[in-house]
């Protein structure tokens, strides 16, 4: 079969995005999908998503990681697919979609037409209660996370894949695992932040529901009360915004933050 694809990144989280609203790409296998991700042999990304039809909303979003198997909710792959409907002209600039963790709105803040690369605000389904765990703390933004605070300056030199991998399979997330963060404080308000994503198993430039779960954690941590956070990974810049209700829970999450269409192209599967 001849599929035609397109490429996206959210600072540095690359997947590819293929459009399947008359569901020609329903029957692609886990092994396919795994295929299109490999760096080497396919396209390579590090998720793959289909944009489906929705009864409820404006499209519906499937995502897949680079081991080909469907998985929970990707922040920035919630904001690739957003560029991509717009790419499709099925929006312009709010919108309405149902992914793996229930119904999300979405904002094209800014777009360049001629670069189709832009900036994309989204937000989060409601985290879960945060947790003291093992050293650190956990919290599900829509993917389970793990989250460790470092010493300052350490995380350029950290071995995030090794250390993330020893935690990933932890017994405290057995049996499906976690995926892991770290964070270096900057200031009070803003934090450098490495994930080791599960399903990937490395690290990624960039992980989105890994950016939300790490700014909560640090809000949490941080003595100055914070609505915003600022978060700096290798693949880019985010802003997190959320409030506290008065349960003292977490609500009305932001994730804002970079996009880029990268190229389409056709492959066989």
């Amino acid at each position: 079969m001849k599929l035609n694809f397109y490429k996206y990144h959210g600072a540095g989280n690359d997947f590819i995005l293929l459009d399947n609203r008359n569901g020609m790409y329903d029957n692609l296998s886990d092994e396919q999908r795994e295929f299109l991700c490999n760096r080497h042999l396919g396209i390579g990304a590090d998720g793959l998503m289909l944009l489906k039809n929705a009864d409820n909303a404006d499209f519906e979003m499937v995502y897949c990681n680079s081991d080909g198997r469907k998985a929970s909710m990707c922040g920035n792959g919630g904001r690739c697919i957003v560029a991509f409907a717009k790419q499709l002209n099925i929006i312009h600039q709010d919108t309405c979609f149902t992914a793996y963790d229930g119904l999300h709105s979405a904002t094209v803040v800014e777009w360049d037409e001629n670069k189709c690369e832009g900036v994309v605000k989204l937000k989060m389904e409601l985290a879960t209660d945060i947790t003291k765990c093992l050293s650190g703390h956990f919290v599900d933004t829509g993917s389970p996370h793990y989250v460790e605070i470092l010493d300052e300056d350490v995380i350029n030199s950290y071995n995030v894949v090794e250390e993330g991998r020893k935690l990933r399979n932890n017994n405290a997330f057995a049996p499906n695992g976690t995926n892991v963060d770290f964070i270096n404080p900057v200031t009070e308000d803003t934090i450098r932040v490495a994930t080791y994503e599960r399903g990937v198993e490395d690290e990624t430039l960039s992980c989105g529901t890994g950016v939300v779960a790490s700014a909560l954690i640090w809000a949490e941590q941080t003595t100055k009360a914070l609505s915003k956070v600022y978060v700096k990974t290798k693949g880019g810049d985010f802003e997190v915004s959320f409030q506290k209700n008065t349960q003292g829970k977490f609500e009305n999450i932001y994730l804002l933050g970079p996009v880029r269409f990268v190229f389409d192209g056709t492959i066989e599967v």
